[in-house]
């Protein structure tokens, strides 16, 4: 056991986001360690912080107040964070003991899905965005169709949107699928109906036309440049839909794109999928994740009898 009590937390945090680059995270995740691990290291008291700095006491003293300026959902996420900063430690031998399971994790609510609200929205929103927009710079009605399809109909993330090759879809006529490069590096196979493939392959087209033959490995998704897409570009274009269609107003608050993938896994329960099935399209890692869309289902399905006014006949017999 090799313990290098006196080493700098800050070259060991390097090493650890340098081991996690190899599975080949999004961007974004390794941002959101560096930050986290560094918020935490900064809290800790001592300059420079050492491997011996890392002690249940010191930990959770930094950790209350970190949690005095931030939400349960960020010290949750940093908790997370140094979770496997540590593991990573104990693993490579570095350090003897993993010392956050004596340091408090807050307990968040369980997420409920966001679908978009009302029962005509997905359509209204395709229909809508499936015309040219005359009010638009540079229409590309091609182009945010199938943004739309590939997440109202085979519930991509945003991330997954973006990580999406133009080999990404495969398979022969009547059997096609989009792989996906899922979260945590889990990697799945999504079945895409003909209705989706026709929209995917118009939009192909349409961008050969514009910018010529894209090879395999290229990203699939573009701006009106012809550069892949970025998340800030991907999150405008989602909103500029929405708008485009007048439905606002039907979008869970925070949930612009996320609502077209809890779309896309609540109508797959509504028509009858089981939580195994829809666990699997979705990538989920944990089962209790998916339980929740067939929850919020059976919620609907009793609401909607409540609301059966042949019910209120009743009262009086």
């Amino acid at each position: 056991m090799c313990l290098m009590h006196g080493t700098d937390v800050r070259e060991l945090i390097g090493e650890f986001l340098a081991a996690r680059a190899v599975r080949k995270p999004s961007v974004h995740t390794l941002q959101a360690y560096r930050r986290d691990l560094g918020l935490i290291a900064g809290l800790i008291g001592t300059e420079p912080v050492t491997l011996g700095d890392l002690s249940p006491r010191l930990l959770r003293s930094a950790f209350a107040r970190f949690a005095a300026e931030r939400s349960p959902a960020s010290v949750a996420r940093a908790w997370s964070s140094w979770n496997a900063f540590c593991t990573f430690l104990v693993t490579e031998q570095i350090m003897a003991g993993n010392p956050m399971p004596a340091v408090d994790k807050p307990r968040l609510p369980a997420h409920s899905p966001k679908p978009l609200r009302g029962d005509d929205t997905p359509e209204r929103l395709l229909d809508a965005v499936s015309r040219t927009d005359e009010r638009q710079r540079d229409p590309w009605p091609e182009r945010d169709l199938a943004v739309l399809g590939l997440a109202l109909c085979a519930g991509l993330r945003l991330s997954e949107l973006l990580a999406l090759r133009v080999g990404s879809v495969m398979g022969r006529d009547g059997e096609r699928w989009v792989e996906v490069a899922g979260k945590g590096g889990r990697p799945r196979s999504v079945p895409i109906e003909p209705e989706l493939d026709a929209v995917v392959e118009r939009y192909v087209d349409s961008r050969r036309v514009r910018f010529g033959r894209a090879s395999k490995d290229e990203a699939l998704l573009v701006d009106r440049h012809g550069a892949a897409l970025k998340r800030g570009g991907l999150q405008y274009l989602v909103r500029s839909c929405y708008r485009r269609a007048g439905v606002q107003d039907r979008v869970p608050r925070g949930a612009q794109l996320h609502a077209l993938r809890h779309t896309f896994a609540t109508r797959l329960a509504e028509d009858g999928a089981n939580a195994s099935e829809i666990m699997r399209l979705l990538g989920h890692a944990s089962l209790a994740t998916t339980q929740g869309y067939i929850d919020v289902t059976a919620a609907q399905q009793r609401a909607a009898v409540r609301a059966n006014r042949t019910n209120r006949a009743l009262r009086g017999i």
